[in-house]
């Protein structure tokens, strides 16, 4: 099965020096690159040290909108960005919370909830294609 995506590009495995690598990558405009030991292993799910993420692209301030109530307090929380004096819903953001942060960030957001939705273009609430609304 070939897998195409005009977001998403798989290449091939290439062994260079960090600098260089980052160079090729910022100067096709791509967001960054992914890096693991040669002599490592991958663990699904697993952070051990022996891979790296390096972002390139510039990064959009988001702010809170919203959340999403989970089992540890907050599920996910739903973030946008402001368009003049309107605020663009972006994405549902889970990754990087711990049950400790969840409970956390639950315990700040809870006195600032308000019964209007703040963004203007509200997410659909059907099944996305992962399963999730």
């Amino acid at each position: 099965m070939k897998f195409e995506s005009p977001r998403i590009r798989i290449t091939d495995y290439f062994e260079a020096a960090a600098g260089d690598m980052l160079s090729a990558a910022r100067g096709q405009g791509l967001e960054g690159v992914v890096a693991k030991r040669k002599a490592s292993r991958y663990e699904a799910g697993k952070r051990t040290g022996s891979s790296a993420k390096y972002r390139l692209n510039s990064g959009q301030e988001l702010v809170i909108g919203g959340y999403i109530p989970g089992a540890h307090g907050v599920d996910a929380i739903v973030v946008g960005y402001y368009r003049g004096e309107d605020l663009i819903y972006v994405a549902r953001v889970r990754d990087g919370f711990v049950p400790a942060s969840r409970r956390q960030v639950f315990t700040r957001l809870k006195p600032l909830l308000i019964s209007k939705c703040p963004f203007v273009n509200l997410p659909e609430r059907h099944k996305g294609r992962w399963g999730e609304g």
